[in-house]
């Protein structure tokens, strides 16, 4: 793929100093984001090939998830392996796992899906996975304000209200022609992410939509459905999107209330109380070489022939020993086959070119805690890391995945210290935002996050860049 173009050739260092005082002052005024991290003067830009790429891989997420929603469900009976479901249930409370199992949500997979990708100098590779992702009403602000600050013409990915209209578009195809509200319901454990779903249900209102965001403790529950009060008077709810991890459920109030209304239909709830969903150890069983016939038929050649070019090979930390002439699957350290995890422990400097972290369903699965990235630990403290995942297994399984490097942008910022734009050199997250209507899927905006270049595990930090991506133009 061609190199993606990051600082802006065409702004003198006024203009872009000025541009970005102006997108810090618009971010001020909605006293919401905080703007913790740096501001650059322009958008990260792609190029066509990378466009198309981001554009055409929604449909191939989708048939991944529906994928692995049917491996799961066919372990469950019996028509796959039963290994499957078990571990994709591990550590998981039994009433959970048998509530998503319920008939009335078998179909059900999540309607935000939101892939991590690295761009490296190979092509992009996909880290995870995430249907409960943060960063929705800031790609939204964000699109709006670079948009506007340059009258339209840096085809913002998705326009100036991409994300706002197709989440409005997601939300409407689960109200169909009911007449009450759409609830988000933000936790506790995601209070961070409030402001911004706060900002989001405002516009969404703008756009017709009646979607309040509220904390769980204030919905009602009535023998007709859940209710919540707003602006005064109660107003029935149809939706709720869940804005909260299945991990965190018995620190939610009114969560088993909320479960409850949607196993009776008087609600739709979005994404679905499914866990096994939600593990990062889907990709491990993509890459399982029994389960390959699976997965080539129910993907077909296309969608087989890219997930295997962008999903990184992972392995789950099964502590369960291996028969003395068995190995595990593609697992090599300097060309020689791994037979015992005990075998990672010696591995050099060079050769841990890994990265262990919680499979889900744990405090430690998301927002990059609980990583450890191999070469970049000292060999005891590696040695830990793999040991502590193992020993976890019982309650919160671990993965192993190869890791990839990402190539390096140079990127414009404002640096408030000197009231002046710098350059940094980082290395590039991007999120794009893909929403699920009426069985199709589309892509609504890409939120890039641009680290520095000694970081190893990216994410919003206050040293990173945050900007929405555009297409080059032409």
């Amino acid at each position: 793929m061609e190199q993606a173009q990051a600082f802006c050739p065409t702004l003198s260092t006024e203009a872009a100093y000025d541009r970005c005082t102006t997108i810090r002052a618009c971010l001020d005024r909605t006293n919401l984001f905080g703007a913790s991290w740096r501001i650059s003067p322009c958008p990260l830009l792609l190029s066509p090939d990378q466009l198309e790429f981001f554009s055409t891989l929604g449909p191939h997420l989708l048939s991944f998830y529906r994928g692995l929603n049917r491996l799961y469900s066919e372990s469950v009976k019996g028509l796959q392996p039963a290994w499957v479901a078990g571990y994709l249930d591990q550590g998981k409370p039994e009433s959970l796992v048998q509530y998503g199992r319920m008939k009335r949500f078998r179909d059900e997979v999540p309607a935000v899906i939101r892939p991590d990708i690295i761009p490296t100098q190979d092509g992009m590779v996909i880290t995870e996975l995430d249907s409960v992702p943060g960063g929705i009403g800031l790609t939204a602000c964000l699109s709006q304000i670079y948009h506007d600050l340059d009258d339209g013409h840096s085809q913002i990915i998705g326009g100036r209200n991409g994300m706002v209209r197709g989440f409005a578009r997601m939300l409407r195809s689960y109200q169909a022609q009911r007449l009450g509200c759409v609830a988000i319901l933000v936790s506790e454990e995601s209070r961070d992410y409030r402001p911004e779903m706060s900002w989001l249900a405002e516009r969404l209102r703008e756009e017709g939509l009646p979607v309040w965001c509220v904390e769980p403790r204030e919905v009602r529950f009535t023998e007709q459905g859940l209710r919540i009060e707003v602006e005064g008077r109660e107003q029935p709810v149809d939706v709720v999107y869940r804005f909260y991890e299945l991990f965190d459920l018995l620190n939610i109030p009114k969560a088993e209330l909320v479960q409850y209304a949607a196993k009776k239909g008087w609600v739709s709830v979005t994404p679905p109380y499914k866990p096994a969903l939600e593990e990062k150890s889907a990709f491990a069983l993509f890459h399982h070489p029994l389960l390959r016939p699976f997965w080539e038929k129910e993907l077909g050649t296309e969608s087989m022939l890219l997930l295997r070019k962008v999903i990184p090979k992972t392995w789950l930390l099964d502590p369960a020993p291996l028969p003395a002439i068995a190995t595990i699957p593609d697992l090599h350290l300097s060309h020689r086959a791994v037979a015992s995890w005990a075998d990672l422990e010696r591995a050099t400097q060079k050769e841990r070119q890994f990265v262990i972290k919680p499979s889900g369903f744990s405090e430690l699965a998301w927002g990059s805690r609980g990583v450890s990235v191999g070469h970049d630990l000292p060999q005891a403290e590696w040695v830990d890391a793999l040991r502590n995942a193992l020993v976890s297994f019982p309650t919160t399984p671990y993965i192993l995945q190869a890791f990839h490097k990402g190539r390096l942008f140079d990127m414009d910022f404002l640096d408030e210290g000197q009231a002046a734009v710098a350059r940094m050199a980082g290395r590039a997250r991007l999120s794009p935002y893909y929403f699920v209507s009426e069985g199709t899927i589309e892509l609504a905006g890409i939120l890039a996050t641009i680290c520095p270049a000694d970081k190893k595990v990216l994410h919003g930090m206050k040293d990173a860049i945050l900007v929405p991506c555009a297409g080059r133009p032409d």
